[in-house]
């Protein structure tokens, strides 16, 4: 007997060392996250025979990201509850594997559980758990320490081979992107434009966007309206950049210089007007075949006005203290957070400089009108912050990116991108929703009548994609960065 039992634990101890040799090989494969798992999962069960087996992945943001079950049965297990389940912080806390006895996961009850986290190089990436090894006639048998010790050999190898697909996988992104923005980059603002992507997930910005690509490579003049911080200066920047013109885009911002300098820096100086002062051109020469954007155009005083609309008009600029006109090749773009129709009927604003400035009006939504945007908004100024310091992106919890989702962005965007990079830069690894709150201070608050739930967001999200992939869900699933299995345990 005893012979007989020391002959199946060598059986048993050869076909573990298989399997890790075999699973090491499986798992280097070129292959999804969820197929990897598929495969981890197989290749465990066929060695510890467990009831049920589950192993559940997260991204960098704390969400789930991927998921593989056997007989599990129904319902079956979501990511979402298996990382908020009590045994992932357990797992965290001890760094290897634990057993639970008498409990239940996701809803499934058990006797006995073994589960260990996936992690390489001290980043946790997800976990696995065993319950209840087969009965195999008599008394159920037990996970030994063996099969604990196997347990945390397969994780060990699952953990270095998810790091390296997730990795194959930025770099694929990484090169998709570049070879798009190659496409558009054509002068030294199309890498400011490219490093501030601009986020149109909402119908709104799609549309903001449509008129900007048949409107750039056009002459007309253009008004991009919107509050503080949606983001007109980068509009700006895109309609030059797909504008084809040769010459810089040159911006100045109307509110920000005394009355006394604007008429100077727009057109230029002649030397010898005062004591000290030498000839420089203005803001128009120096756009020359390109773009001037004129920002807070509605602050401009009403005498500079009148020598705006001539230039616009005759197409050519005098300097101050000059005689000679210059001629100048100029496509205007103007923003305002102001109301000008409304200046225009107080007198306040020239009505004929308005039509002339208002060839093409572009309205930019503030940020609570596009609330969806929100948590894809947060991921990009994460990882444009991260990238720039060269640290690790943390993750943020669903509390804290439904407090954000909730909050009413006077600031809009502007306002968002900095209390991200207040969160990343304080957060320690994680954005909770305790941070979140001390940061928006007093002002954090619900939309009236619009508490959205961040699985709707998410929901009208994933169908906005489909229908841009005209329902093709493999599409959507690529651009989503999920799984097709993902999509349809969502019912699409």
């Amino acid at each position: 007997m005893a012979s007989s039992l020391a002959g199946l634990a060598e059986k048993l101890r050869l076909l573990q060392l298989e399997t890790l040799y075999d699973l090491a090989v499986a798992l280097h494969a070129e292959r999804s996250e969820e197929q990897l798992l598929d495969e981890l999962l197989e290749r465990v069960c066929s060695v510890l025979d467990p009831s049920a087996a589950v192993v559940v992945t997260r991204d960098s943001f704390g969400g789930a990201r991927a998921l593989a079950s056997v007989g599990w049965g129904e319902p079956a297990p979501e990511g979402g509850q298996l990382l908020a389940d009590p045994l992932w912080r357990q797992l965290l806390a001890s760094g290897g594997a634990v057993a639970r006895q008498q409990g239940q996961l996701a809803g499934r009850p058990f006797h006995e559980m073994v589960a260990t986290p996936l992690a390489y190089r001290n980043v946790y990436l997800g976990y696995m758990a065993l319950l209840d090894k087969e009965t195999r006639g008599g008394e159920a048998p037990a996970f030994s320490e063996d099969d604990r010790r196997f347990l945390d050999s397969v994780a060990a190898l699952a953990g270095v081979s998810l790091d390296g697909a997730r990795r194959l996988e930025r770099l694929a992104r990484e090169r998709e992107r570049l070879a798009e923005e190659n496409k558009l980059l054509k002068d030294r603002w199309a890498v400011e434009v490219a490093s501030q992507r601009v986020v149109a997930m909402s119908e709104e910005m799609r549309r903001v966007l449509e008129v900007v690509e048949r409107v750039a490579p056009r002459s007309v003049s253009v008004l991009v309206r919107g509050e503080s911080g949606t983001g007109k200066e980068l509009i700006a920047k895109l309609i030059h950049l797909r504008s084809g013109r040769t010459g810089s885009m040159i911006a100045l911002n109307c509110s920000a210089l005394p009355e006394g300098l604007v008429e100077s820096e727009l057109f230029g100086i002649e030397g010898g007007v005062a004591t000290g002062v030498t000839a420089r051109p203005g803001k128009f020469e120096l756009a020359e075949g390109g773009t001037l954007f004129l920002d807070e155009i509605g602050d401009l005083q009403p005498s500079v006005q009148v020598k705006l609309l001539r230039v616009l008009q005759e197409r050519e600029v005098t300097r101050v203290g000059g005689k000679r006109p210059i001629s100048v090749d100029v496509r205007m773009v103007a923003a305002t957070h102001r109301d000008l129709k409304g200046m225009v009927a107080a007198g306040s604003f020239r009505e004929d400089l308005f039509y002339r400035l208002q060839g093409v009006e572009v309205l930019l939504p503030p940020l609570r009108e596009r609330r969806e945007e929100i948590p894809h908004l947060v991921r990009l100024f994460t990882e444009d912050f991260c990238r720039r310091e060269g640290i690790a992106p943390p993750i943020f919890h669903a509390e804290a990116l439904a407090i954000l989702i909730g909050h009413g962005w006077p600031g809009n965007v502007r306002e968002l991108r900095n209390l991200v990079e207040g969160a990343v830069s304080l957060g320690e690894g994680e954005v909770g929703p305790d941070l979140v709150r001390s940061l928006l201070g007093t002002s954090v608050r619900e939309a009236p009548g619009e508490q959205l739930e961040l699985s709707l967001l998410e929901h009208r999200h994933i169908e906005q994609v489909l229908r841009l992939t005209q329902g093709n869900k493999s599409a959507a699933a690529r651009i989503l960065g999920v799984n097709r299995r993902t999509l349809a345990r969502k019912g699409f």
